[in-house]
């Protein structure tokens, strides 16, 4: 371990994981260490037995639910927009080699106390039983010219500058009312509060483009893709992509102490007696807790059904989004169900996340809105964990830390995260203009 590293990183969360396998396919000489025995750190996958120790205490969880081994748990369930950036990066690293990915089912949104899909597109809007027949129509045209803009054809902005024109003055122009702005802002742009509508409209069409291009890419029930087996397959999937650059992964290495000159730079890491000199460290927050600072608190619930949510047509593998406006709440909360079909449970077997943002300290009362919804529950779990953000300055310190993953079901914040840690770490963005029809191998 007594050698020098351009960039030593710790956790194996998949932030990390990203950011390691960036890296070295930069060409950069990384160490990856981690003081679990596992890979994913917060974002770990676990079998029954691993879930039941962890939040029963026991490892006997009930033979009704079947094999242990059949199971992989996310613990930060998100799923990826098909033509979204995290799907870019990895076809970026070429690291879709080792994973196989398959479309998820449904896409809906709470409105009104009931579950409906998402339209995405104009002759989806003109089927909805989310808007009446005048609002219908006022959707639709929006949608088309949604679908028709074009960033750098003014032709089609309609005379509009969407980068001055707010969301909220766009809305008005096509004068559809607060519930069909909720459910586009919410569950189509997946902006997770209401301050987008006062910011230029252009990145409120922009995502909108994206749920619809990723919703046309494998002509599925929704944008989203999710890999066979779980999140806990993409970093294994890093660690042996970088392993091939030359990186070197270590696990199971206790304490893990980041050491500084005399400056207050990063300057090494010492495990067991040994120090690894390195130029720049990235870790998660839980590396440097005096770096950081509590921003927020995740409530969640792990559900174990038989079947799938109520309202979905069925569908083995679904996200639903809650707006706030619809809860009375400051923050959306988020349902997240996955089985059999994603391998990630036994046949017959469901697994359902129910996550906001903590607003109390009652995650059972407060997430009881999602839960409602999900029908008779085998099991049920309730956690709580706290969100941090960096409070160093990197230029200073040499340390890139992350931010602790959010309450939302998908991966846009996530990825958003580690792009500008990469702009930070190396000074450069990730090249992103790849061809996405590689990452299509398991879409059947």
């Amino acid at each position: 371990m007594d050698e020098e590293y351009d960039v030593i990183v710790l956790g194996t969360g998949l932030k990390e994981c990203i950011l390691s396998g960036l890296l070295s396919v930069d060409g950069l000489k990384v160490l990856h260490m981690d003081r679990n025995d596992y890979y994913g750190g917060e974002s770990s996958s676990l079998n029954l037995i691993q879930l039941w120790k962890r939040f029963r205490g026991s490892d006997k969880p009930p033979t009704h639910l079947g094999p242990s081994r059949d199971y992989n748990v996310d613990m930060i369930p998100k799923f990826m927009m098909a033509n979204g950036t995290l799907v870019r990066v990895l076809i970026h690293t070429d690291v879709t080699k080792y994973l196989s990915f398959k479309a998820v089912d449904g896409s809906y949104v709470y409105n009104k106390g009931k579950v409906h899909k998402v339209p995405a597109t104009d002759m989806e809007a003109l089927k909805s039983p989310l808007m009446g027949l005048f609002e219908k129509r006022r959707a639709r045209k929006f949608f088309i010219y949604v679908q028709d803009y074009v960033e750098n054809d003014p032709k089609t902005h309609d005379g509009l500058d969407l980068t001055r024109v707010t969301t909220r003055d766009l809305i008005k122009k096509y004068g559809l009312d607060d519930n069909t702005v909720d459910f586009i802002g919410h569950a189509l742009a997946l902006h997770r509060d209401d301050y987008y509508l006062d910011e230029p409209a252009l990145d409120t069409v922009k995502r909108m483009k994206l749920y619809a291009e990723s919703l046309a890419r494998f002509q599925g029930g929704s944008p989203y893709i999710y890999p066979l087996y779980g999140l806990g397959e993409l970093p294994q999937a890093f660690a042996r992509l970088s392993a091939v650059y030359g990186g070197t992964y270590m696990l199971n290495k206790p304490e893990c102490k980041v050491e500084f000159d005399e400056e207050g730079k990063a300057c090494g890491v010492t495990s067991e007696g040994e120090t690894a000199r390195c130029k720049k460290v990235v870790c998660d927050p839980s590396y440097l807790p005096s770096r950081v600072r509590k921003v927020g608190k995740v409530a969640r619930a792990i559900a174990f059904m038989s079947h799938p949510i109520p309202n979905t047509n069925d569908s083995p593998s679904v996200q639903v989004i809650l707006p706030q406006k619809q809860l009375g709440r400051k923050s959306d909360m988020y349902l997240f169900c996955c089985s059999y079909t994603h391998n990630v449970a036994p046949k017959g077997k469901f697994i359902a996340f129910v996550s906001t943002e903590a607003e109390t300290d009652h995650p059972d009362l407060e997430l009881k809105p999602g839960i409602d919804l999900l029908g008779p529950v085998d099991e049920l779990f309730f956690d709580t964990y706290d969100r941090f953000e960096p409070v160093n300055e990197p230029s200073l310190d040499n340390c890139f830390i992350s931010a602790s993953y959010d309450a939302t079901t998908h991966f846009e914040s996530t990825v958003t995260d580690v792009l500008s840690m990469y702009r930070r770490i190396t000074g450069k963005d990730v090249d992103l203009s790849v061809d996405l029809s590689a990452a299509s191998a398991a879409e059947e």
